[in-house]
């Protein structure tokens, strides 16, 4: 709740996120001594007393159904797309930290992917999150003591070794649910936020929690240092910090304060951030977080920073008057070995639905011109004379690229249409009503790339084992759960067979490994894809 000289916080009940004021050591006195008043007068502490070790409490999920969604189904899908649409990172050693933001997912989730991107494929049995207190203030930094957190997507488990190792190491942390716990009606956000993206990417791991209540200098390097030794040589423990950037001005001034923050981080220089922070040309309600990760993990060896997404929430809302600022980052170990990513597999042959290249122009075309007629609030005009191949009643999916990343993906297999009607029914869908995306603007259609899959029909299989990597498409369905994802994506993001079907099951709204259920319906079918670039 205090940072480093913050504020008391307020909840914003628009975008589901709290609001800090500056980071200023000059306020930290005063608030410091009206927070203590407010704690005594509010008895926020009743109950839940510093250095409590209540090793068989359960943290259930407090901010489910608001900052993420309460539905496992509809939770996992939402991952799935950030994870589908988020780049994998390259890097030129091991992760071993990540910064990320808190906010609720429609408005931070796809910028906090693609940091978390990194650790699909990695095996870290231990994740130490540490996170600000937004609702209640108090001295030091609390070590959740209980046995496990919870969220939509299952338990975690708390590593009780680690966490006492860390409290043992530094007077500034005491084994306590303070900050994890409801406070006086609130209910702390910044550390949970974080988990669904760990248990999506990682699957099983233990949890550290760790809540900052003070964010001054002393703290953060105490409980950097405190983690650092607690780590020591091992190399299958990752570190989170969890933050948000500038809140509440506008885009303009909000580029201005962050990008301070973006600099200090990408240079890996904690001593910076600390002062921009103190002096308020940067704002962060997680800076000290950010700090204590950068403090531990350089310690460790840590000596570079791959910064993965920056941004604010106007980009997802359209309204950039009054926005919050987020970035994400990877902190990692350089070394001279290479780029630290998986190969791209080489493509197989794909289907082959007689489309010469006049054909393939003639769709991309109708694609462009439809989302423009739809900009311009107009019928879509198709052209008279129409190649025979392009009438065939196929399915198809349409996918927007805007400098590399995806923009939007939607399609159908059902083909009760001729091929060219599909496609722009499909590009408009793609461009205005994909939900993990804001719908395309005119100014900036013409930075827009269009790839198009024409699709044969689905074929179920028995065996996994039988699924092509670089050939196949995948639908996988059980229940009322669907998913699919087509051939081209296993290629661009790296992914082997298992990898390719568990994130299918994420698409799905399934946990990974249901492709093994034999109630799990597998479907593969094949594409012709071509695009604009």
């Amino acid at each position: 709740m205090i940072g480093l000289g913050q504020n008391i916080l307020t909840l914003s009940p628009t975008l589901g996120i709290f609001s800090p004021g500056h980071f200023d050591m000059r306020r930290l006195l005063a608030a410091t001594i009206a927070l203590m008043a407010f704690v005594l007068a509010s008895d926020l502490n009743a109950g839940d007393p510093m250095g409590s070790d209540d090793s068989n409490y359960v943290r259930p999920p407090v901010v489910a159904g608001a900052f993420y969604p309460g539905a496992p189904t509809e939770l996992a899908k939402m991952l799935a797309g950030f994870f589908h649409a988020a780049p994998k990172p390259r890097l030129s050693g091991k992760p071993m930290a990540i910064i990320a933001p808190h906010a609720g997912y429609i408005y931070s989730g796809q910028i906090a992917a693609r940091a978390y991107k990194i650790l699909e494929g990695e095996d870290f049995n231990t994740v130490i999150v540490i996170s600000p207190s937004h609702s209640v203030y108090f001295k030091g930094v609390s070590a959740f003591g209980g046995k496990a957190y919870v969220t939509p997507l299952g338990e975690i488990p708390v590593n009780h070794e680690m966490t006492k190792e860390i409290a043992a190491g530094s007077d500034v942390v005491n084994i306590s649910n303070i900050g994890h716990e409801k406070s006086s009606g609130r209910s702390e956000h910044a550390l949970e936020v974080q988990l669904p993206f760990m248990q999506t990417a990682l699957g099983k791991f233990s949890l550290v929690a760790l809540v900052m209540g003070d964010q001054d200098y002393q703290t953060c390097r105490a409980l950097g240092k405190a983690v650092a030794d607690a780590i020591g040589k091992r190399d299958d423990v990752l570190i989170v910090a969890s933050t948000d950037l500038s809140h509440f001005h506008s885009s303009s001034t909000a580029s201005r304060l962050d990008s301070v923050a973006r600099k200090d981080i990408g240079e890996f220089d904690y001593e910076a951030l600390a002062d921009d922070l103190d002096s308020g040309k940067t704002e962060a309600c997680g800076g000290g977080p950010v700090i204590s990760a950068m403090i531990a993990a350089g310690t460790l060896g840590a000596n570079s920073v791959e910064i993965t997404g920056f941004g604010d929430s106007g980009d997802n809302t359209g309204d950039k008057s009054n926005v919050v600022g987020y970035l994400s980052a990877i902190i990692y170990r350089a070394s001279k070995a290479g780029a630290y990513e998986i190969e791209d597999a080489k493509p197989e042959p794909r289907a082959d639905f007689g489309l010469d290249s006049n054909a393939r122009n003639i769709l991309l075309c109708i694609a462009r011109q439809a989302i423009e007629a739809h900009l311009d609030f107009r019928e879509m005009v198709f052209p008279q004379v129409m190649p025979e191949t392009l009438t065939q009643n196929l399915g198809a999916f349409v996918t927007l690229h805007e400098h590399g990343d995806l923009r939007g993906c939607i399609g159908t297999f059902q083909a009760r249409e001729p091929l060219y009607r599909t496609v722009a029914a499909m590009a408009q869908e793609a461009a205005f009503s994909d939900f993990r995306f804001r719908p395309v603007s005119k100014e900036e259609l013409s930075t827009i790339d269009i790839e198009i899959s024409v699709l044969t029909p689905m074929n179920r299989i028995c065996d996994p084992e039988s699924v092509m990597v670089g050939s196949d498409g995948l639908y996988i369905k059980r229940g009322r759960c669907a998913g699919v994802l087509l051939p081209q994506v296993p290629l661009e993001q790296g992914w082997d067979r298992a990898t390719f079907l568990d994130h299918t099951c994420l698409k799905a709204g399934l946990p990974p490994g249901s492709w093994r259920d034999t109630n799990t319906e597998l479907y593969v079918f094949q594409a012709d894809i071509f695009s604009e670039r």
